[in-house]
C-alpha cells in the first residue's frame, strides 16, 4: 500500500470553494482529443481562462512547440503564466499535482500514478509517459515540495473533498480493474485518507452515462458547501442515466459525512437533450495508434456537475442548441446553492468532444502557503 512520508501528519485536501491561489490548465493540442483543427477547442478553453484570471492566477502548460502559441493566445490576458511543461493531453485535473496543506499554510503536491484511466485494461490511450511526469514537473517549477504516491492509480477528477474529512468518489471508477486491481476497497480508502488527511470516503455506486473515464465523480455529484452536494439528475425513467443517479440518491441518503451530518441533496438534471457525435465531429479527429476512438451517434458525457469554482465564481457548461433551456436551469440552480459567487455560463461543447468538462481541464491551487511566482516564466 503506497503511504505518504512520516512528516505528512496533519497535511489534507482543502475543499474547491475554498480559497485558491491560482488554477492550473494545459493547452490544447491532442487531435484525438480537440481534432484535427484544435482552434475551436482552443477557443473554448481561452473562455475558461478569461472566467479564472477575473479573481486568481492562471498557470498554462504547453510544450516547447506550442508555448509562443499559448502566450499568444492569452497576451491579452492579466495573471497568466505560460510554463513549457510537455504533456500527452490537456486534462490538468486527472495529470497535474493534488495539493494539501496544513494549519500553517504549507502545501504539498501529490504525483499519483496515472495510467490514462485504465493502463492496457481499458485505457483512452497507449502512451502516457509524459502526463505521468506533469505533477513533479509543474511542483518543481511552482517551488512546492511533492511526493510521488506511485504505484497507487488516482485521478483528480475520481475525488471530491469537502474539506472537513470527507471524500466523495465512485465505486466504478476506483475499483476498476485497470486502476489498482490487487488492492482491495478498504486498503484503497486506507490510501486515500492517509495522502489527503480524510476521515470517511463516501462510495458512490455509480457516474454519469458513457463517461469513459470509468464514471468520475466530478461529473455526477460534487460539494458545493459542507454536508451539501448536488448530483446529476434526470426524472426521465427510460434515460440510461435515470438508473445511475437513481443508485446514487438512495445512497447519499443512507449515510452521514466524516462529522455525522446528513447530506443536503440538491438535484441538478443532465442536458434535457442527449449531445451525440455526429459524422463531422467524427471526421475532425485524427487517432492515435491504441487511441480510443469516437463513433456517429455516440452519446457524450454531458453534465452540469463538471463546473468549477473559482475565488468568486462558478464556472458551469454550457451546451446550446435544444439545451438552452437546461443550461439556464442548471445556472439557476446553482446561483441558489452559491450565492456569494457569480455563476458564469461558458460553452462547453467543444470541451465537451474532447471527452470532458470545465472541472476536468483544471486544477486548483490552495490560496495559502503558495511563494509568489515572480521568478516563473511570465507570459508576453
Amino acid at each position: 500500500m503506497s503511504l505518504p512520508p512520516r512528516d505528512w501528519q496533519g497535511f489534507s485536501m482543502p475543499a474547491e470553494y475554498a480559497p485558491h491561489r491560482a488554477t492550473l490548465m494545459i493547452w490544447p493540442v491532442r487531435p484525438g482529443s480537440w481534432g484535427k483543427d484544435p482552434r475551436p477547442a482552443q477557443q473554448a478553453f481561452v473562455r475558461v481562462f478569461e472566467a479564472i484570471t477575473r479573481s486568481e492566477d492562471l498557470y498554462l502548460l504547453a510544450a516547447p512547440d506550442q508555448a509562443e502559441q499559448a502566450r499568444a493566445a492569452t497576451a491579452g490576458l492579466p495573471r497568466v503564466t505560460v510554463l513549457e511543461i510537455e504533456s500527452d493531453d490537456a486534462w490538468a485535473r486527472d495529470v497535474g499535482p493534488t495539493f494539501v496543506k496544513n494549519d500553517a499554510g504549507e502545501l504539498r503536491g501529490i504525483s499519483w500514478t496515472f495510467n490514462a484511466w485504465g493502463g492496457l485494461v481499458d485505457g483512452l490511450y497507449a502512451d502516457w509517459e509524459k502526463d505521468d511526469a506533469v505533477a513533479a514537473a509543474f511542483c518543481r517549477a511552482l517551488g512546492v515540495s511533492c511526493a510521488d504516491a506511485s504505484p497507487f492509480v488516482l485521478e483528480g477528477g475520481s475525488i471530491h473533498s469537502d474539506g472537513e474529512g470527507t471524500l466523495l468518489v465512485t465505486e466504478s471508477c476506483l475499483l476498476s480493474a485497470g486502476r489498482n486491481p490487487r488492492m482491495r476497497r478498504e486498503e484503497i480508502e486506507k490510501t486515500l485518507c492517509a495522502w489527503l488527511g480524510a476521515e470517511k470516503v463516501l462510495w458512490l455506486p455509480r457516474g454519469i452515462y458513457q463517461d469513459e473515464t470509468n464514471e468520475h465523480v466530478d461529473n455526477v455529484c460534487a460539494f458545493v458547501a459542507p454536508a451539501t452536494v448536488v448530483l446529476a439528475w434526470t426524472d426521465n425513467q427510460a434515460d440510461p442515466q435515470y438508473a445511475l443517479s437513481r443508485q446514487d440518491l438512495e445512497y447519499l441518503q443512507s449515510v452521514t459525512d466524516a462529522r455525522g451530518r446528513p447530506l443536503h441533496i440538491h438535484k441538478l438534471p443532465i442536458p434535457d437533450h442527449p449531445i451525440l457525435c455526429d459524422d463531422a465531429d467524427c471526421a475532425a479527429y485524427s487517432f492515435a495508434p491504441g487511441e480510443a476512438v469516437r463513433t456517429p451517434g455516440e452519446r457524450l458525457a454531458a453534465s452540469y456537475v463538471n463546473f468549477y469554482f473559482t475565488n468568486k465564481a462558478v464556472l458551469v457548461p454550457q451546451f446550446g442548441g435544444d439545451n438552452a433551456a437546461s443550461d439556464a436551469r442548471a445556472c439557476r440552480i446553482l446561483a441558489e446553492l452559491c450565492p456569494d459567487r457569480q455563476v458564469i455560463g461558458l460553452p462547453a461543447r467543444e470541451i465537451l468532444q474532447g471527452g470532458g468538462n470545465i472541472h476536468c481541464i483544471t486544477q486548483q491551487i490552495p490560496g495559502q502557503g503558495v511563494s509568489d511566482h515572480s521568478d516563473l516564466q511570465e507570459n508576453g
